[in-house]
């Protein structure tokens, strides 16, 4: 079959098709500058503020699913077969402003306005979701949306009352799904995309079969999931990306399985896709996933990308490690699966051949007697980057620890286990001792650097901290202690 050269998709009510559209084309651009969509806001342009915040739909197992994306570093090559909307589609020009918008006005969430259409639409996707949010969710919705002006509690307010206002059922996104759902299954050809010239060129596979023979064709290309890293390469760096292959369309690696002794995930499985599966099954993850950037951010950004990008601050990989993780690489059609802690050799290198790529990642699921925990230390609780991130995993049977995995984001070049602290638990009743000599071993395996985020010091200090903090957290009694210290 052969490829087509267009990108189609929705923008709001209309259907729209583009050639030419290169690989480092940014959606935001686009909406401002070509369909004069000046309500999505550029803030940050490194996908921080949510002041350029939209609703991208997406057929997903059949299903139509809307999500926040941040639509700074978001490619306009990556919503072929998509439904963009912006805050100017939730109220006709000079009708009545939508229920989110009418409870921001009533309830004072806006005072300069520049970030104001982001807040709007993020809240209109909790709104959709949960009609009558919890301040948990409300909270969790606006991670990713930076507000200097109002403190917060207005928007807050204004959430909590958008059910008085009106009910979802009512919006015309959901009165025209199924009709907008038609739209984008008559656009899905399965075909090849090819766009943009030679040099800045865009290309969608049409499968993961596909996808295995477009790298095998053009090894060097750039690959690109969810782009929240690469999206930067373009707006802060001005790096060019091209040839750039976009891969977060492809169904095929957005797979979960979840079976008896294992969860099989798919590279191209986002953090909000996972989340349900985290919740249920790896729980000790459930607050650690939550911290992980923002909505928007987690909506977009994929676990295969994290761990392909290589990051040693990176937040899946080390609690992955801990649960003894491994990862499966593609190469046409031959496959090969490693332990990942191997994966990773050096700063920026990876054991990844060219035109090799992250298929799936498969993580053991936690095993009677075994006690878990992530932490992740940052400047701000929410929406930042790791100074330190922690996966720790002990196994106990009969007061003794049979089995320890302890890895460390943020020490070292790579994400990295700690064997001297292994060591040093394994064998040892679970008690201070074996815990305080393993802070102790800390110093054999890693010397941290200083960066802005923190110093050598502090990532030394705090991370033997975090082994003294999972054994009280793990220790016999430890839940009535936390009950008489609330």
């Amino acid at each position: 079959m052969a490829h087509r050269t267009e990108i189609r998709f929705l923008l709001n009510d209309r259907e729209v098709v583009l050639e030419g559209v290169g690989a480092s084309d940014t959606l935001l651009d686009h909406l401002r500058l070509a369909r004069r969509l000046t309500g999505t806001k550029e803030g940050c342009a490194e996908g921080d503020c949510g002041a350029c915040t939209v609703l991208v739909g997406r057929l997903q197992d059949g299903a139509l699913r809307y999500e926040t994306v941040n639509a700074c570093i978001r490619f306009l090559a990556s919503v072929d077969g998509c439904h963009v909307v912006t805050v100017e589609h939730l109220s006709p020009r000079g009708g009545a402003l939508h229920p989110v918008q009418q409870a921001m006005v009533d309830h004072h969430g806006s005072q300069c306005g520049f970030c104001t259409p982001g807040i709007v639409m993020s809240l209109y996707a909790l709104w959709m979701a949960s009609p009558r949010p919890t301040t948990e969710e409300i909270e969790t919705a606006l991670q990713g949306n930076l507000c200097r002006c109002t403190g917060y509690a207005p928007i807050l307010r204004a959430a909590q009352a958008v059910h008085g206002y009106g009910t979802p059922e009512n919006d015309p996104i959901a009165q025209e799904r199924a009709a907008i759902e038609a739209r984008l299954r008559a656009m899905r050809d399965g075909r090849r995309v090819v766009s943009g010239p030679e040099k800045n060129r865009a290309i969608l596979p049409g499968s993961v079969d596909d996808l295995a023979e477009v790298l095998a064709e053009l090894p060097e290309a750039t690959v690109i999931a969810g782009a929240t890293d690469v999206g930067l390469w373009v707006t802060k760096f001005l790096k060019p990306i091209g040839p750039a292959v976009f891969i977060g369309h492809l169904d095929g690696l957005r797979q979960i399985a979840v079976e008896e002794d294992a969860i099989e995930i798919g590279a191209g499985v986002s953090y909000s896709g996972l989340e349900p599966v985290i919740a249920e099954h790896v729980p000790h993850l459930a607050p650690y996933w939550a911290r992980i950037a923002g909505w928007q951010v987690r909506n977009m950004g994929t676990i295969g990308g994290n761990i392909a990008n290589g990051s040693p601050i990176g937040d899946t990989p080390c609690v992955l490690i801990a649960l003894g993780a491994t990862v499966t690489l593609r190469h046409g059609q031959a496959r090969r699966t490693l332990p990942l802690e191997d994966f990773f050799i050096d700063y920026g290198k990876q054991d990844r051949a060219p035109g090799e790529f992250v298929e799936s990642i498969r993580v053991p699921r936690p095993a009677t007697g075994q006690r878990d925990a992530a932490y992740k230390v940052s400047k701000r609780r929410d929406e930042d980057i790791s100074a330190l991130a922690a996966g720790i995993s002990v196994t106990v049977a009969d007061g003794i620890i049979t089995d320890a995995r302890i890895a460390f984001g943020g020490m070292a070049a790579t994400p990295r286990r700690a064997p001297g602290p292994e060591a040093a638990l394994l064998g040892q009743p679970f008690g201070a001792a074996a815990f305080e000599a393993a802070a102790k071993a800390l110093a054999q395996d890693y010397q941290p650097l200083t960066d802005w985020r923190a110093s050598a010091e502090y990532r030394a200090l705090a991370a033997q901290n975090l082994l003294r903090r999972f054994h009280l957290e793990h220790a016999d009694g430890a839940a009535a202690r936390v009950r008489l210290s609330a």
